[in-house]
């Protein structure tokens, strides 16, 4: 089964919100969670 997207980030937004961190791309954990819809702690796997 094909799962669907339904909302697109659009690149610009995605591209703001990455970092260069010791010669390596990195984004924060906090701008994953909002483009993901979900709180921090789920994205990292712990229960709040």
């Amino acid at each position: 089964m094909e799962e669907k997207i339904t909302d697109v980030v659009p690149y610009e937004q995605i591209e703001g919100k990455i970092y260069l961190l010791r010669g390596k791309k990195v984004m924060l954990d906090r701008d994953l969670a909002v483009f993901y819809g979900v709180k921090t702690t789920v994205l990292n796997g712990f229960v709040a």
